[in-house]
């Protein structure tokens, strides 16, 4: 068998594990998507009716404001389970596992690529929960069966790349908690974005933010492919963050895995 054929092995193997500890603790899973849904249903029913008001166009109200918002949502949960899997990663290094699975004939790569897959069926669970409720409070999306599996190859670039990040903050971190606090811009970025609003109605400054973060331009994709608004350039600039993340996480976290433990 051939290295690559053992490192996809021993992924597969690391995969089933992350998977079974989903099905172990599904509160997990289950929280992960619920506090996505509690912001949208906040958002839409509390000031879904003013702020779809100050949309523009013939249409307004909360009908308005669950198709705006859903995208920002959205994004909201792909950066929670990113979160999420920084605690994981940062429960393995502290109980023990890690130096474990050191000591064992394994492809090295395998334990972190085992828990970015974790994350990633996690995510297109939550996501699918998330927009589930949304069609049911009103979210009608105009996308074909090709823009829809093009949402999901975006939001698949954007999970890789998050998890990537949040597993080198996962081992970065000393302890549980701080792992669950580093990621913690990453959840609330889209509200700095265009998540929420439209970045026009931010003051300058914050506006300048908000329209070069990373979010607003995968944001902008998402929207346009499911509601038809236009997209402009924003597909590109959202292929170059999640490249970028993507590199900079995954080099980040190889090199903290390889470093000597009892430094």
């Amino acid at each position: 068998m051939s290295t690559m054929s053992y490192a996809l092995t021993d992924s597969a193997t690391m995969l089933r594990r992350q998977l079974k500890r989903m099905a172990r603790y599904p509160s997990m899973t289950l929280q992960l998507a619920g506090i996505p849904v509690i912001f949208l249903l906040l958002f839409v029913y509390v000031f879904g009716g003013t702020l779809g008001n100050g949309l523009g166009g013939t249409a307004g109200g909360r009908g308005a404001y669950v198709n705006y918002v859903t995208p920002g949502i959205v994004m909201m949960t792909v950066a929670a389970v990113a979160q999420g899997t920084a605690i994981s990663v940062a429960m393995d290094m502290t109980e023990g596992i890690i130096a474990r699975f050191r000591t064992m004939a394994i492809a090295r790569v395998s334990v972190l690529t085992g828990h970015v897959l974790g994350a990633l069926v996690q995510t297109l669970l939550s996501v699918a929960v998330v927009v589930g409720v949304a069609l049911l409070i009103g979210f009608r999306p105009t996308a074909t069966p090709v823009e829809w599996v093009a949402t999901v190859g975006v939001l698949a670039m954007l999970t890789y790349a998050l998890t990537w990040l949040c597993v080198a903050l996962g081992m970065v971190s000393k302890t549980v908690e701080s792992a669950s606090n580093l990621p913690m811009p990453l959840v609330f970025l889209p509200f700095l974005g265009s998540g929420f609003v439209p970045t026009e109605s931010m003051p300058t400054a914050l506006r300048w933010f908000a329209e070069y973060q990373p979010f607003t331009p995968i944001i902008e994709t998402i929207r346009g492919l499911l509601l038809g608004t236009g997209i402009g350039n924003s597909a590109v600039l959202a292929t170059a963050w999640c490249a970028g993340i993507a590199l900079v996480g995954y080099l980040w976290a190889k090199k903290l895995f390889n470093r000597d433990p009892t430094t």
